[in-house]
């Protein structure tokens, strides 16, 4: 008996031995994939600033709204996307913003705060003709309008029109 309990016990210490070296073992390189490689300098997260995204403005979401349309078809007295005059491109826009406004460029001149036109931002409204045409500007030189019967809403450089226009707005909310 005094035998089999030494067998016993000098099996169980080779199990206890095997798993102990297993644990203390490192890993095979070959099976354990390597941290991931980025091209260039990594900056410590720690001094990153967080990122603070700005609301978009009144105006920029007014563009966004506008940019949707390109391509309807001119309609006169239109104000939906089934056609658009150039008015009423402009009070469906504003519109969808909660800002109501006259279905007619010269009286849609009387809102908002008058703006030289270097100081143009996206959203301000760009009149032309004696007050007869308006489009909304979305940056870099350029407007969205609907320029007249047979065309569609469309994007015009400002630079083609420099000759006529006659002011321009920014409509803020109240």
């Amino acid at each position: 008996m005094a035998l089999s309990l030494r067998i016993c016990l000098l099996a169980l210490s080779v199990v206890f031995l095997a798993a102990a070296s297993v644990s203390t073992r490192p890993p095979a390189a070959a099976t354990v994939p390597g941290p991931a490689r980025l091209a260039g300098p990594v900056r410590p997260a720690l001094d990153r600033k967080p990122r603070r995204h700005r609301a978009a403005s009144l105006g920029q979401r007014a563009v966004r709204i506008a940019a949707r349309e390109l391509g309807v078809p001119y309609r006169y007295g239109g104000s939906s996307p089934s056609g658009f005059d150039c008015s009423g491109l402009i009070t469906y826009v504003y519109g969808k913003l909660g800002i109501r406004l006259p279905h007619n460029a010269a009286a849609q001149y009387s809102f908002g705060r008058a703006i030289d036109r270097s100081h143009l931002r996206p959203g301000d409204l760009v009149f032309f003709h004696g007050l007869g045409h308006v489009g909304l500007y979305i940056g870099r030189g350029r407007i969205i309008h609907a320029p007249r019967s047979g065309e569609h809403v469309e994007i015009q450089s400002l630079a083609l029109r420099s000759g006529s226009v006659e002011g321009a707005r920014r409509l803020v909310r109240a």
